[in-house]
């Protein structure tokens, strides 16, 4: 009776290490996702707080450059393409879009002088330059934190519990092809 008692007390230890195992797992696995969940909640933020600039910025170019209207379409279609996206590439898309516009428009604006000079237009500049920090710091966390979690849903016995849990990789928040080649630098 004594070596069945010991079986026994050995396959209910075994149950009670699988139940904590999986536990454990699966409470990583949820921190993990749920640290991601908020990063991209912060992330974001700043890039609705950038696009709700846009409209203020433009305001106050116009008034200096009435015959830029090019330039303005560019924000506006940017700051469009950014409140109609949706999933992560969506918005990341987006995000090089309005980088691309408020670079074109900061270009034209240097044709200006009168605008440049304006305490309102230098003062959302710098507004905008300080969100343009904080979203690339954010957007590295955010990236790190996804790296990490898909990572984790890669390696087994993870992936078996991740299934289990319908868990599935999170997407980067990448910068669009044409973003990631080197500037070409014309002489001429």
């Amino acid at each position: 009776m004594g070596l069945s008692v010991l079986l026994g007390l050995v396959a209910i230890l075994g149950v009670v290490g699988l139940i904590v195992y999986f536990v454990t797992m699966r409470t990583g696995l949820l921190r993990l996702r749920d640290e991601s969940e908020k990063a991209w909640a912060n992330l974001d933020l700043l890039l609705k707080q950038r696009s709700d600039e846009l409209p203020k910025l433009a305001g106050i170019c116009r008034g200096y450059m009435p015959s830029e209207q090019k330039t303005f379409q560019l924000v506006t279609a940017a700051r469009t393409a950014f409140l109609k996206a949706a999933t992560v590439a969506e918005k990341a898309q987006a995000d090089g879009l309005i980088s691309d516009a408020l670079r074109t428009l900061y270009a034209v604006a240097g044709k200006y002088p009168d605008l440049k000079a304006n305490t309102s237009f230098r003062q959302l500049r710098g507004r905008l330059s300080a969100l343009e920090e904080k979203i690339a710091a954010q957007r590295r966390r955010f990236n790190a934190g996804v790296n990490a979690f898909n990572a984790r849903l890669a390696q087994i016995p993870a992936n078996l519990v991740a299934a289990f849990l319908h868990l599935q990789p999170r997407a980067l928040f990448q910068a669009a092809e044409s973003r990631r080649e080197d500037a070409q630098v014309k002489s001429g």
